[in-house]
């Protein structure tokens, strides 16, 4: 079974940055990923190598308006607990 915790949320650019900071320094740490998502703290196990992408859309005013979006998506597969 997939869980998903999703949270949406306006922040000013310097907050939204601090977030990304955030979860690049979990990232950085040997170990398991301390993620905050709205009240809930999940952790990761990340791997050594990780899947990256990067998706940009831009819409033009002539598609309902301009907008610009940002995608960051990272994966791995995850670790079995080593016993």
């Amino acid at each position: 079974m997939a869980d998903t915790t999703t949270i949406e949320d306006e922040l000013a650019r310097e907050e939204a940055a601090d977030r990304l900071q955030e979860i690049a320094r979990e990232l950085r740490s040997d170990g398991p990923a301390d993620v905050q998502v709205g009240n809930k703290t999940l952790t990761l196990t990340p791997a050594s190598v990780l899947e990256f992408d990067l998706e940009i859309e831009e819409r033009s005013p002539m598609l309902g308006g301009d907008r610009e979006e940002l995608t960051i998506s990272l994966g791995w597969a995850a670790q079995a607990d080593e016993q």
